[in-house]
C-alpha cells in the first residue's frame, strides 16, 4: 500500500466537504473568484449588484491588513446604486451563522512575488474566509504551517486581497489536523495552533473526523461569527481553543435554559480572561439579562481586566475607580461591569448606597467571579446571593476547593460545588500539558545540608525544625546555591524568577543575605521585594491553602485591594522602606510606604518590571504566588510549605508559553515537597499512570520489526491512542519504541528482496505512526533544556538555549551568534560542533563549504552578534546570485529563462522538464547530445536549490 499523496487526500477532503453540504465550485484565478464572489453576494443579499456596484464594494473591500478587513468583513458595506441610491450589502450574516452560502473550491492560483497554487480553500458568500494546506502522511505538520506563512508573504495581498480575508486557518497531513485564527506573520507562531477535542478533551486529529465535526458549516461559521475575537490592543485576531468554547457554550445554555449556578475548572494558564470575556460579552446580548457583573478580587486585577477586556473588545467596559462609580454603573445603562468584590460588598452592604441598589434586586444579573477558590468562602458570597435574589453565580477557577483541601470557617467546610453547584466544563493540567497549553514543570529537589570545597549541597529534606529550617547558615546557601544556579535556570536571564518563603522574618534575613553578597561583588541578580506590613502570619499549610495578602480575607479589606490608614507591624514595615530604598536607587523610582497608594503603586511597578525581565528573584511570601500571569516568569525557588491548590497556584506561575527557548517552568525546592506536589497533582488531574515498556540477516531483521511493533502497539495501540499517552515518559517510551521500527527499517530497505509485506506492520499504518513520532519528537528535542538535578556536572550550554527543529541555517546562525561571542578556546570547541552538524546532516552537507568559509572570512569582521544573521544573509544572497551566473556561464544558458525554471521548480516541487532545459540553451545541442546535458543541468539546478534555498529560513 502506498502512502496517500496530497492529492489524494485533497480529493478525499473536497468530497467530504461536499457531503456536509458545501456546493463545490471551480475557481482557477482571481478572474474566476472575483466572478464567483459577485454571485454569491448577490444570492446572499437577495439583490442584483452591477459591475458599477461591485466596483464600488470591492474598492470598500480592498483595504487594509488583515485585522482591518476582519473588521470590514463583520460590518455592511455601502455603495451607491446605478439610480443614485445609497444602498449596503452583507458579507456575512453573524446573527443567524447558518444563514450564509457555503462552497468549497481547490487549487486556486494566486500570483504576487510569486505564483502560489492552494490546496483547499472553504468560500463563504463568496469570500475566502477558512485556508487548508494539507502534507502528504509522514511529513511534520509544522510544514503546512510554514507553506501558509510562505503563501502570506508570496501572494495572499496579490490582486484584489481577497485572501486576507482568511479568519482561520486549517493544517493537515491526514494523521494530525490543527486550526488557528489568522494573525500578522510575527504574531503568528506553531504553539498558538490548536486541535478541536470533543467536550471531555478528547483529540480529534484526523483530518476526515476533524472535517466532520469542525469544519461543518454551521460550526465553522459559528466559529467565525462568534468565537473570534478581534484583540483591538494587539490588532490581532484570537480564536478561541475547544474547552473555551464549550465553556462558553455551557454558561450561555444554563443561563438561557435555567436559573442554576454553575463553575468552570480550567488549569491555571489556559486562558480564563478569554473565555470569561466571550461568554459575558455574549451574555450581555441575551435580552433577559439585565447585566453582566465580571469580580475579582484584587484591586491590581480590576484595573488589569478591564484593561484586558477592553483590548477584546475596545470601549466595552470602563473602571470602577471606586464604588460609588461601581453604583452609578450598576443602575446606568452599562451592560457589562468588572469591579472588585470588596466593591461590590461595600455596594450592598453601607446605607450610603443601599437606597439606589435596592432597585436591582430582583434584576436578572449574572455575576461571574474569576478565581472563586480564593474569594467565595465567606461572608460575601452569602450576602451577595442574599441581596440580589434574582441573580446567577458562574465561578471560574483552575484549583477548585473540594472536600480534601477545604478549609473551616464560621460556615464550616464548603466546596467550591456546595457554593456554585454543578461543574459546566473541566479542562486540568495535564489536558493542558498534553495540549501544549501550559508547559510542564521540571522540579528538582535540593538534598543535602552542607557545603564543602565550590560545591553547593544542602541537604534539607525531611527537615522540619524550625530552628534548623531557619538557621543562618542554610539561608546563605541556599542563596550561594541561587547565584551559583540562577543563569543556568533562567537560560543566562532570558528568565526571571520569584523566590517564595515561608514568613516575613525569614524574608528579610533572605533579603539582607542577597543585599550584603551584592555589595560585596559576589553577585549582580537585581533583587526585589514585596510584602504586607501587617503583622506576620504563620505558615498556613494545615488546609494546603496561603492566604494571598492581596485579597480579600474573612471579608477584611487587604492593602492591595482597598488601602487601609492603619498598618501592624511598624518593625517589617521598615524593613521594607529601607529595601524599598534600594529599589527606588536602583531603578530611579520614588515609592514608599508613608502612604497607601505609593505603595499600590510600587505593587504594580514591581509587576511591570518582573513581566519585562527587569528584576531576577522576586523574593515573596505570599503575594505574586497567585493571579499573577508573566509568560517571561520560568523559574520558582520554594522555601516554604505548600500543599494542593496552594501548590499548584505557585508553580503555575513559570508554565506560561512563550516560546521555543521556554521548554518548561522550573521549580527548585528547598523543602521536601515530593509527597504534597504529587498529591496536589492527582488531586487537581486524577491522573497517575507510569508504565514503562521496553523493547538483526533479512529474516532476522523482519522478525526483530515485528517483536518491535508488538512493543509499539502495546505503549500505542491505535495511532489516534498516541493523543492520550498519560504523561511524558509514556510518550517517550512511544518515541524510543518507533524509533526502533524505523532504525529497523531503514536497515530492511537495503535489502534487495526487502517488502512491507513480509512485515506485520502495512506501509500506511507505518507513515500514521510515523506523523505522530515527528510531532513528538519535535516536543520531545524542545525539552532538551532541562537542567540536571546534579550541581557538580557543567550543563552542557548549546543543549541548555538551543532548541531545533531541525538543523538548518536558520539553527546555523543561532550556533554562529554564540560562536562570535565566544572566547578564543571555546570559539574551536564551537565552530568544531558547527562542522560536525554541517558534515552529519544530508541536507546541510552541500552548505558546509559555504558556512565554513563565512566562518572564517566574514564572521570575524563583524563587530556585534545581533547582525550576525543580516550579515550571513548579505553573503548568502551574493552566493547564490554568483552560483547563478557561474551556472548559466557554465553551460551557457539564457539567464532569465534559468531564473524562470527555477522558480517554478520552487513552486511545482518537480524537477524541469527536458524541452524546458534545451530551451534555456544559447547554443541549441544535437539530438544525440539533448539527454546528456539535460540531465546535467537537471541536476545542477537540483543541486543549486538544495544548497541555496532548501533549509533556509529566517526567523
Amino acid at each position: 500500500m502506498t502512502t496517500q499523496p496530497e492529492q489524494i487526500l485533497e480529493n478525499n477532503l473536497v468530497i467530504q466537504l461536499q457531503k456536509l453540504g458545501y456546493k463545490n465550485v471551480v475557481v482557477k484565478d482571481e478572474c474566476e473568484l472575483l466572478a464567483n464572489l459577485k454571485r454569491q453576494l448577490e444570492i446572499h443579499n437577495k439583490t442584483t449588484i452591477s459591475d458599477s456596484d461591485f466596483r464600488q464594494i470591492l474598492n470598500y473591500i480592498n483595504k487594509g491588513n488583515v485585522f482591518e478587513r476582519a473588521k470590514i468583513l463583520r460590518d455592511r458595506v455601502p455603495y451607491t446604486n446605478d439610480k443614485g441610491e445609497h444602498k449596503t450589502i452583507e458579507l456575512i450574516n453573524q446573527i443567524h451563522w447558518c444563514q450564509n452560502e457555503f462552497q468549497v473550491t481547490q487549487q486556486v492560483a494566486m500570483e504576487g512575488t510569486y505564483k502560489n497554487r492552494y490546496d483547499v480553500t472553504i468560500l463563504i458568500n463568496g469570500l475566502p474566509l477558512v485556508q487548508i494546506e494539507l502534507k502528504r502522511r509522514g511529513l511534520e505538520l509544522k510544514e503546512a504551517f510554514n507553506q501558509t506563512n510562505r503563501y502570506e508573504r508570496h501572494s495572499y495581498g496579490a490582486g484584489q486581497g481577497l485572501f486576507q480575508f482568511i479568519q482561520i486557518f486549517v493544517i493537515s497531513n491526514g494523521v494530525n489536523t490543527k486550526y488557528y485564527a489568522n494573525s500578522p506573520l510575527k504574531a503568528r507562531s506553531f504553539k498558538q495552533t490548536f486541535y478541536w477535542s470533543n467536550v471531555e478533551n478528547k483529540l480529534n486529529t484526523q483530518l476526515s473526523t476533524f472535517a466532520d465535526i469542525f469544519l461543518e458549516p454551521c460550526h465553522i461559521s459559528k466559529m467565525i461569527c462568534k468565537y473570534v475575537v478581534l484583540n483591538e490592543s494587539q490588532k490581532i485576531l484570537m480564536v478561541l481553543r475547544p474547552y473555551q468554547f464549550y465553556a462558553v457554550e455551557a454558561i450561555i445554555e444554563r443561563v438561557k435554559t435555567t436559573t442554576k449556578y454553575g463553575y468552570i475548572w480550567h488549569t491555571t494558564g489556559s486562558g480564563k480572561t478569554l473565555t470569561s470575556f466571550k461568554a459575558a460579552q455574549i451574555l450581555t446580548n441575551l435580552p433577559n439579562v439585565h447585566k453582566v457583573v465580571f469580580v475579582v478580587d484584587r484591586r491590581d486585577l480590576d484595573y488589569q481586566t478591564t484593561k484586558e477586556f477592553n483590548a477584546f473588545s475596545k470601549g466595552s467596559i470602563d473602571g470602577t475607580n471606586n464604588t460609588s462609580t461601581l453604583v452609578k454603573q450598576m443602575i446606568g445603562d452599562n451592560k457589562l461591569i468588572v469591579t472588585t468584590i470588596q466593591k461590590l460588598n461595600t455596594a450592598i452592604s453601607k446605607k450610603r448606597y443601599l437606597n439606589r441598589m435596592e432597585t436591582l434586586q430582583d434584576k436578572r444579573i449574572v455575576f461571574i467571579f474569576d478565581e472563586c477558590h480564593r474569594s467565595q468562602f465567606g461572608k460575601t458570597h452569602e450576602t451577595t446571593k442574599n441581596f440580589f435574589t434574582n441573580c446567577q453565580m458562574f465561578g471560574f477557577t483552575g484549583t477548585p476547593i473540594f472536600e480534601a483541601n477545604a478549609g473551616k470557617n464560621e460556615y464550616g467546610k464548603r466546596t467550591t460545588s456546595m457554593l456554585f453547584d454543578k461543574i459546566l466544563h473541566k479542562y486540568v493540567i495535564t489536558d493542558a500539558i498534553r495540549d501544549e497549553n501550559v508547559l510542564k514543570f521540571s522540579i528538582e529537589y535540593i538534598s543535602t545540608f552542607k557545603k564543602k570545597d565550590h560545591i553547593l549541597d544542602i541537604d534539607v529534606e525531611a527537615i522540619d525544625e524550625a530552628e534548623v529550617m531557619s538557621a543562618p547558615q542554610r539561608l546563605n546557601n541556599i542563596v550561594d546555591y541561587i547565584i551559583s544556579n540562577h543563569n543556568r535556570k533562567t537560560h543566562s536571564r532570558e528568565f526571571t524568577s520569584i523566590f517564595a518563603v515561608s514568613n516575613i522574618d525569614t524574608l528579610i534575613e533572605y533579603y539582607q543575605i542577597f543585599h550584603q553578597k551584592k555589595e560585596a561583588g559576589e553577585h549582580n541578580l537585581r533583587v526585589a521585594t514585596i510584602f504586607s506590613y501587617q503583622a506576620n502570619e504563620e505558615d498556613k499549610d494545615a488546609v494546603g491553602s496561603f492566604v494571598d495578602d492581596e485579597f480579600l480575607n474573612n471579608d477584611a479589606y487587604s492593602i492591595a485591594a482597598e488601602p487601609q490608614a492603619e498598618y501592624g507591624n511598624q518593625h517589617s514595615r521598615e524593613y521594607l522602606e529601607d529595601f524599598m530604598g534600594h529599589y527606588n536607587k536602583q531603578f530611579s523610582t520614588n515609592f514608599t510606604t508613608k502612604d497607601s497608594n505609593s505603595y499600590y503603586n510600587y505593587y504594580n511597578d514591581v509587576a511591570k518590571r518582573v513581566k519585562h525581565k527587569q528584576i531576577d528573584v522576586l523574593l515573596v511570601v505570599n503575594m505574586f504566588l497567585t493571579g499573577f500571569d508573566s509568560k517571561a516568569l520560568n523559574t520558582l525557588y520554594v522555601d516554604k510549605n505548600l500543599r494542593f491548590h496552594g501548590l499548584i497556584q505557585a508553580y503555575s506561575r513559570t508554565n506560561r508559553i512563550l516560546n521555543e527557548l521556554k521548554s518548561q517552568g522550573n521549580i527548585v525546592c528547598f523543602r521536601n515537597l515530593k509527597g504534597a506536589t504529587d498529591e496536589a497533582i492527582s488531586l487537581f488531574s486524577n491522573i497517575n499512570a507510569k508504565d514503562e515498556i521496553i523493547m538483526q540477516p533479512y529474516e532476522e531483521y523482519v522478525a526483530k520489526f515485528n517483536q518491535a511493533f508488538i512493543a509499539l502497539l502495546q505503549i500505542a495501540p491505535t495511532v489516534n491512542s498516541v493523543n492520550n499517552l498519560p504523561s511524558e515518559e509514556e510518550e517517550l517510551e512511544f518515541i524510543k519504541a518507533f524509533r526502533e521500527l524505523m532504525r529497523l527499517k531503514n536497515v530492511l530497505a537495503t535489502f534487495t528482496e526487502f517488502d512491507f509485506a513480509d512485515l506485520s506492520m502495512d506501509e500506511q499504518n507505518f507513515e500514521d505512526y510515523k506523523s505522530k513520532y515527528l510531532d513528538l519528537y519535535d516536543k520531545a528535542k524542545s525539552a532538551q533544556a532541562k537542567e540536571k538535578v546534579s550541581i557538580l556536572q557543567d550543563v552542557d550550554f548549546e543543549l541548555e538555549l538551543i532548541h531545533r527543529d531541525e538543523i538548518n541555517v536558520s539553527y546555523i546562525l543561532k550556533l554562529l551568534s554564540k560562536l562570535k561571542d565566544a572566547d578564543p578556546e571555546e570559539q574551536e570547541k564551537q565552530k568544531k560542533t558547527i562542522l560536525e552538524l554541517l558534515a552529519g546532516d544530508a541536507q546541510m552537507r552541500s552548505k558546509r563549504e559555504l558556512i565554513e568559509r563565512f566562518i572564517q572570512e566574514n564572521l570575524p569582521q563583524i563587530n556585534d552578534s545581533d547582525n550576525v544573521p543580516d550579515e550571513f544573509a548579505d553573503y548568502w544572497s551574493k552566493e547564490k546570485m554568483a552560483a547563478v551566473e557561474n551556472l548559466s556561464n557554465e553551460e551557457n544558458l539564457n539567464a532569465e529563462k534559468l531564473q524562470e525554471v527555477i522558480g517554478n521548480y520552487l513552486f511545482t516541487e518537480k524537477a524541469p522538464l527536458r524541452d524546458e532545459i534545451i530551451g534555456m540553451l544559447n547554443e541549441k545541442p544535437s539530438l544525440k547530445e539533448r539527454k546528456t546535458i539535460a540531465e546535467r543541468v537537471t541536476e545542477k539546478i537540483i543541486g543549486f536549490v538544495e544548497t541555496f534555498i532548501s533549509g533556509i529560513s529566517r526567523p
